[in-house]
């Protein structure tokens, strides 16, 4: 099983290993992409109103663009570290032990609009490009990802149960029929379902935090549901889409 997380804006800095090499990450048929992105940034990054129309930020933010022109020369950090927020405190991976946190690391991966795809232990730096940023000259990422992003990902669906915990801009660089997909709906005092929001990070960081360490090798939805079910969660299940839900 793989539990394919989504990115966050916010990544930790800094990182204790060397510089970037795109040969040793994981899905090397990425590669020639993820080099054109990176370096696309790095020369976007001499230009920062330019750079700050393209990835959505504002001058206060223009730390976002230092970090970018680095991108060839900044030291790297696992993957599953480098990347923060609610997420990711509530999958909490630093807090796992022995067996649990080897699993979790040979499950988790990250979707990302810069290198496609990442698993948890790929080394790489701090950087700022979003789904839904749009480098100039170059079509938006979806149309670049799709052709390289969905193959490889096909590739792992083949032989692993994918379970796809990605907001709806980076599952749309590359789709992945047949994989497990999640949300969450809060339940209200009258019955009533809505969308959650904010938390809806939270809930999914608690499942993958679940399915990442658990000692099951699930092979379809129903076993994914049965795990999340242990660890607590109210979950219901219509074929390959699971729905958790909370209280409102």
């Amino acid at each position: 099983m793989i539990v394919l997380l989504p990115p966050s804006e916010t990544k930790r800095t800094g990182g204790d290993d060397p510089p970037v090499r795109l040969d040793i990450l994981s899905s090397p048929q990425l590669t020639p992409l993820r080099q054109s992105l990176i370096d696309e940034l790095v020369d976007l990054a001499g230009d920062p109103p330019a750079c700050r129309k393209a990835l959505g930020i504002s001058a206060a933010q223009d730390a976002e663009i230092e970090r970018n022109a680095a991108l060839w020369h900044a030291p790297t950090m696992p993957a599953i570290e480098r990347y923060t927020g609610v997420l990711y405190d509530a999958l909490d991976i630093a807090s796992l032990r022995g067996t649990a946190a080897t699993r979790a690391r040979a499950r988790l991966a990250v979707g990302s609009a810069l290198f496609g795809l990442l698993r948890a232990d790929d080394p790489v730096p701090a950087y700022r490009l979003s789904a839904s940023s749009k480098l100039p000259g170059q079509p938006g990422l979806a149309k670049r990802w799709r052709p390289l992003l969905e193959p490889a990902l096909a590739g792992i669906a083949a032989a692993e149960l994918i379970v796809d915990l990605r907001s709806g801009s980076y599952a749309g660089l590359g789709r992945i029929p047949g994989a497990v997909r999640v949300q969450v709906l809060a339940e209200h005092p009258d019955g009533h379902r809505s969308v959650v929001s904010h938390f809806n990070k939270a809930h999914k960081g608690q499942l993958a935090r679940a399915l990442a360490g658990s000692r099951a090798e699930p092979s379809d939805a129903a076993a994914v549901a049965a795990i999340a079910r242990r660890s607590g969660m109210n979950v219901e299940r219509d074929g390959n889409e699971l729905t958790v839900v909370v209280s409102a």
